[in-house]
């Protein structure tokens, strides 16, 4: 367990890290991402984006767990 929370705080320390250039990759503003703007009110709901970070995520436990 504590191994795990250590690589966890490794990952988001490095994500930190990395942020800057993480930012300009074009997540969140896929073709398929809803979003909805109106006057007063808007609705982003990033459901490609989910999508694929659930695919890589999963991809990478499938190979850890190996």
């Amino acid at each position: 367990m504590s191994r795990t929370l250590i690589l966890i705080g490794l990952i988001i320390v490095a994500i930190g890290i990395l942020w800057p250039w993480l930012s300009k990759l074009p997540f969140g503003q896929l073709p398929g991402d809803i979003a909805v703007r109106r006057e007063g009110f808007s609705f982003f709901f990033p459901i490609t984006t989910m999508i694929l970070v659930s695919v890589v995520l999963s991809l990478i436990m499938w190979l850890s767990g190996r």
